[in-house]
């Protein structure tokens, strides 16, 4: 077939799937993610800082992101429909009760005087946060079981990074905007009204069917016995319910201390003993399960253990069964693919703002307003690429790009010198000036243009990747413990990184941040290699 007719199959491709019923919900879904998040992670503090709350009274809600980054903690729960929803699925029945609490809390918030009622700003937006982790985790198992010839996980799962996207511009830059002309209030009520109108997407969504596989099937694991089955659930339970102490633990302090413990203190220090106790460790076990020999059918009933080993343990088994010593690989793959582009997060306004000397409003337009925009475009790259390249191939070109785009960064640090050059050999120097911007502005959104196109692209393929990895009888469960995982390098990594700055600069830091990023390519190419053999030895002969 000639390179015009494979592009032309892939358009046509896009334009069938992109018409379906499911590639719709999916659209308004990922809006549906997107939008709480944005709403309590960063535009609430602007309403704060509008308010003239001061610094150290805002970083008491920073602690709710942690219900983003542990959320497989409770993930087993979602596997079974809510109390009072079971007439709608399991998947659907924990999308609209979530999208009833965040509604519900939103209005909360949108009632109350920041000055006066803080307390309860921070109950409601923790409220909220919670359910709108738990509604990530069911929309990401719907996306996974719903998805077939018709709707392709992997188109879908770039739909769900365009509507999450989306939201990220609504309610960032949206908000901010609409803040000008309403109270703050007005707008979290508006917010709240968008996030009710979700509940349409949700009743109308197709409800996966529920794999015919009972609790009482999975229980009787031929790997092993009633008493392995009892000791391992005892000892993950165990693990499990000390990480959870602890992250409540911080959540109390940071409502009740005169000085508040950070957030991000607390996810560097504790957040590698609570993945190695939540994570790893059953990972571990898994494994050791995984490689255990058949046994003959020992014919018990199911009890309370065997349920609980069900939902929480097989999980783990099953995906270390499915990938063997291959689960190395992919784990070094989720850890660092998108180390890159999130370890700096925290730094970006103090690079923009103290080391480049942009202003406030140039920030705002530059980053949070253009910079979202090429974000989506590069979401929609990603969706082409995944159509028309293959996922192995568009996942490896996510990180390369994702990795090189860091040098845009380290040259506008160091004077803009190529960035200048590619100003002017391409005109786009004319155009900026057209519109008029100076060559401060034009360097900045040459920069974030690149970061944010490779950032979006490279979003498309790894969703549409741990997708696939997602089996559909655990996707709820998998897919929580991998984005939670990609959460941790980059945790991890900031304290350093900020050491590393004050210390070298900032352009030695992208650069090193772009050499950091081979390793996530050599891992999509071995990656690549061995899902090119699987699926060679799976081929019909």
């Amino acid at each position: 077939m000639t390179a015009e007719g494979a592009s032309t199959n892939a358009l046509s491709r896009a334009r069938t799937v992109l018409g379906g019923r499911k590639t719709a919900v999916m659209l308004a879904l990922g809006f549906a993610a997107g939008f709480p998040n944005v709403l309590l992670i960063g535009t609430l503090n602007a309403w704060f800082a509008a308010a003239k709350v001061d610094l150290a009274t805002i970083g008491i809600l920073s602690w709710i992101g942690l219900a983003y980054a542990f959320k497989f903690l409770w993930s087993p729960a979602v596997n079974a429909p809510p109390p009072g929803f079971k007439r709608f699925g399991r998947r659907r029945g924990w999308m609209i009760l979530c999208q009833i609490v965040m509604s519900a809390a939103l209005v909360v918030i949108a009632s109350m005087d920041p000055q006066t009622s803080l307390g309860l700003i921070a109950v409601a937006a923790a409220v909220a946060a919670f359910a709108s982790a738990t509604q990530d985790m069911a929309i990401d198992a719907w996306r996974i079981e719903v998805a077939d010839e018709s709707a392709p996980i992997d188109l879908m799962s770039a739909i769900y990074q365009f509507g999450y996207r989306t939201a990220s511009l609504v309610g960032g830059a949206g908000a901010l905007l609409l803040a000008d002309a309403i109270p703050w209030n007005g707008v979290y009520a508006i917010g709240a009204a968008l996030m009710a109108t979700a509940m349409l997407a949700s009743l109308v969504a197709p409800e996966p069917e529920v794999p015919e596989v009972t609790a009482a099937a999975l229980a009787t694991d031929r790997r092993t016995t009633p008493a392995i089955r009892r000791t391992v659930v005892v000892v993950i339970l165990a693990a499990w319910a000390a990480a959870a102490l602890l992250i409540i633990q911080f959540m109390v302090a940071s409502l009740t201390s005169d000085t508040p413990p950070k957030a991000g203190e607390f996810t560097s220090f504790w957040g590698p003993w609570i993945v190695i106790a939540t994570v790893i460790l059953p990972c571990g076990i898994a494994a050791w399960i995984a490689r255990r020999p058949f046994a003959a059918p020992h014919g018990q009933q199911a009890g309370n253990f065997d349920r609980l080993y069900a939902g929480i343990v097989s999980p783990f088994v099953e995906l270390m069964a499915r990938l063997g010593f291959a689960a190395i690989l992919v784990l070094i793959l989720v850890l660092t693919y998108r180390i890159t582009d999130s370890i700096w997060g925290p730094f970006a306004f103090p690079f923009y703002l103290g080391e480049m000397k942009y202003t406030n409003t140039e920030v705002a337009l530059a980053s949070k307003t253009f910079g979202v925009i090429m974000t989506i475009a590069g979401v929609a790259l990603g969706a082409f690429s995944l159509l028309k390249l293959g996922r192995m191939a568009s996942l490896t070109l996510g990180a390369i790009l994702a990795s090189a785009s860091n040098l845009l960064f380290a040259d506008l640090a160091d004077g803009s010198v190529a960035i200048d050059a590619v100003l002017n050999f391409t005109g786009l120097h004319a155009v900026f000036d057209w519109c008029g911007l100076d060559i401060r502005m034009a360097r900045l959104m040459t920069a974030i243009t690149g970061e944010n196109l490779a950032a979006g692209f490279a979003g498309a393929a790894f969703v549409a990747y741990l997708s696939s990895l997602a089996s559909r009888l655990h996707g709820a469960v998998q897919f929580a413990v991998f984005t939670s995982l990609t959460l941790l390098v980059g945790t991890l990594g900031r304290g350093a990184l900020g050491e590393a700055i004050e210390q070298y600069g900032y352009g030695s830091v992208f650069r090193f941040a772009a050499v950091l990023g081979i390793v996530a390519v050599l891992a999509c190419i071995l990656e690549w290699i061995r899902v090119g053999r699987r699926e060679s030895a799976m081929a019909p002969s």
